[in-house]
């Protein structure tokens, strides 16, 4: 009989808390799907002040949105070109910095004469 009363008093404690813990993460998630999708928007409207604007509402990092969101299958700067967006698309990737590839492959053998 204990057990019973025990299980039924544990389900009413978890229940609630379960019930609330659903709904805050669809409504996180529900924030997260509008904030991306301006920044999409805004990155596609071509206007640096209204993507800045955008990001910094949501409290984005430029590096942090250019890296890793993804508009329409794309990452954010394709999408940007895609759309004749150029420049926010630049100035997304003046956020991510300069990379440098170097095909070893491609370069030539240096000979290093030294004596010991």
């Amino acid at each position: 009989m204990t057990t019973i009363k025990t299980t039924l008093i544990a389900l009413a404690t978890v229940v609630p808390a379960l019930a609330f813990s659903l709904s805050s993460q669809a409504t996180t998630m529900a924030y997260m799907d509008t904030a991306l999708a301006d920044v999409c928007k805004a990155a596609q409207s071509n206007k640096v002040f209204k993507l800045k604007s955008a990001m910094k509402s949501y409290r984005l990092q430029d590096k942090t949105v250019a890296l890793k969101v993804m508009c329409n299958g794309d990452d954010i700067i394709t999408f940007a070109e895609k759309n004749g967006a150029i420049k926010t698309a630049n100035q997304l990737q003046k956020s991510i910095g300069e990379v440098s590839i170097t095909d070893v492959a491609v370069i030539d053998k240096i000979a290093v004469t030294f004596a010991e």
